[in-house]
């Protein structure tokens, strides 16, 4: 490959798949990383290595010591592995990281990631963490707009954030002190659209589409006048579900998942259950505490309508997703279906952060927090809202990618394109 001298932007799409072109460059398929959700996916980016390597074995861990999930926790210190950037920065290059997960303490120069303060009587403060400290609050008077957090996740959340995203990124490219050699930015621009509606003909996904092209266009232009090459990838690809599948609550009925009862609501026990399930989008790690319950975990998983495969520790080697943080087992959905966290059926019994946009409390992804529910201020419950999901790979699924510079012996997957950057980086100091 040959080094160019200029300076690249990374920009990670959110489900960027379906034969999407971008304007200018040449777009190409390639494989994601199991499993395809946002988390491991960009820990295997920056480390170009696999989650058997990196530990970000989804888009949370269950901490066995503590006995908690942690769902969307942003230190960096959660990835694990050397930086494909190391090398670069050592010479005194500059790095920027924009919006994507676990970045918080990471060894850049630049961080610019949504950081709300929870208030102690509920709600918010919105607000984003940067380094440095002022980067925020420059360009929110830079843009003329501050970074509106509930059109980034929730009812509310849209294309329109990414608009706020962009004009960010290409302020932090032209800062004439502190400009990054190497920024990395993140646009969900249609994810929220494939996930609320059929992602293959829905009318918003459409639109969404279009904004889209024109967020890239304007980000691959406005870095090309910047003397900055463009790498553009998906992360996953979301195809169309129809039901939800509830694996905490066959662990449950089985007498394998214990719960507590506060104020007629049903809590997990984390603490005495024997099995509990992690689930995010298409997969679920499943947790057992003592390996003589593996066995009767295993057949429980097995006979669960819904499931294409249950992974053991072999089989999760052979996917490089054998990691102390990965669960005992890893369930996958079959084709058409996502796996929900709820431990419960009746409405009445679900405990009080179901029905608010909870994302660290939750013990699981729950992609209901993209509907209004009832009564007012509420989120959804109803798991049919859900259109789209991901998180499985392999033919079919591929993600789109596309680069303004030549990467050279087609990468299979995204680990080998993270690997093409790095020596790109390192052939460019």
């Amino acid at each position: 490959m040959t080094a160019t001298g200029k300076k690249l932007l990374v920009i990670d799409v959110a489900a960027l798949s379906h034969g999407f072109e971008i304007e200018g460059l040449r777009s190409q398929t390639i494989h994601s990383v199991f499993p395809a959700v946002t988390c491991t996916v960009q820990a295997s980016f920056r480390t170009a290595s696999l989650p058997e390597k990196h530990g970000m074995v989804a888009n949370g861990i269950f901490f066995r010591p503590l006995n908690r999930p942690l769902f969307w926790e942003q230190s960096a210190r959660l990835v694990s592995g050397a930086r494909i950037w190391e090398n670069f920065r050592k010479t005194g290059k500059r790095v920027a990281m924009l919006f994507w997960q676990q970045s918080l303490g990471e060894d850049v120069d630049i961080i610019l990631s949504p950081a709300p303060i929870h208030k102690h009587g509920g709600g918010i403060i919105q607000g984003c963490y940067s380094q440095p400290t002022r980067l925020y609050q420059n360009l929110c008077r830079r843009i003329g707009r501050p970074f509106k957090l509930r059109q980034y996740w929730g009812p509310l959340a849209s294309w329109k954030v990414s608009e706020w995203i962009v004009d960010a990124t290409l302020a932090v490219l032209e800062e004439p002190d502190m400009a990054p050699d190497l920024c990395f930015t993140y646009l969900p621009t249609i994810d929220y659209a494939l996930q609320r509606e059929n992602p293959d003909n829905g009318p918003g996904a459409g639109l969404a589409r279009e904004k889209l092209k024109s967020q890239l266009s304007r980000l691959v232009r406005g870095a090309q006048a910047r003397a900055y090459d463009t790498l553009i990838f998906g992360d996953y690809h979301i195809g169309p579900v129809r039901d939800a599948v509830l694996p905490n609550l066959a662990l449950r009925q089985a007498g394998l998942m214990n719960v507590r009862v506060v104020k007629g609501m049903i809590y997990p026990d984390f603490y005495s259950s024997k099995a509990f399930a992690m689930a995010d989008h298409e997969i679920a790690h499943v947790y057992v505490r003592c390996a003589g319950d593996a066995p009767a975990v295993e057949k429980v998983l097995k006979n669960m309508n819904g499931t294409d495969a249950v992974l053991d520790r072999k089989a999760q080697a052979a996917m490089g997703l054998n990691h102390a943080n990965s669960g005992e087992f890893v369930l996958i959905a079959e084709q058409g279906k996502w796996l929900a966290y709820p431990w419960w059926l009746k409405r009445s019994d679900a405990p009080e952060y179901a029905g608010h946009v909870d994302i660290h409390n939750k013990p699981g992804y729950d992609p209901c927090e993209l509907f209004f529910g009832w009564p007012p201020g509420t989120v959804s419950q109803d798991k049919t809202k859900i259109q789209g999901s991901h998180g499985q790979v392999g033919d079919g699924r591929e993600v789109t990618w596309a680069a303004s510079f030549s990467v050279p012996n087609q990468p299979a997957n995204l680990v080998e394109l993270a690997a093409a950057v790095q020596c790109w980086l390192d052939e460019g100091r």
